[in-house]
């Protein structure tokens, strides 16, 4: 397979790699660390994504944190 042949399958099927990938990503920690902690890491990212896509939609993120967190906690 040279490689547009490679990129066209990955264009045609990325959602299926991707999620492979990722179920094969989480079952190896699920089986070296346990489950709280790959629950654990798995909200780690989820938050870090979060955050990472209010700063790409160039939101603010202290007036989301404001509203988050207990009043006064971010003064």
């Amino acid at each position: 397979m040279n490689r547009e042949q490679i990129l066209e399958v990955f264009l045609k099927h990325y959602g299926k790699i991707i999620g492979i990938t990722l179920g094969l990503l989480i079952s190896i920690l699920i089986l070296t660390i346990g489950f709280i902690k790959t629950i654990f890491i798995s909200l780690c990212v989820y938050i870090g994504y979060f955050f990472g896509s209010k700063i790409d939609k160039k939101e603010n993120i202290w007036e989301l944190l404001d509203r988050i967190l207990p009043p006064g906690s971010l003064k």
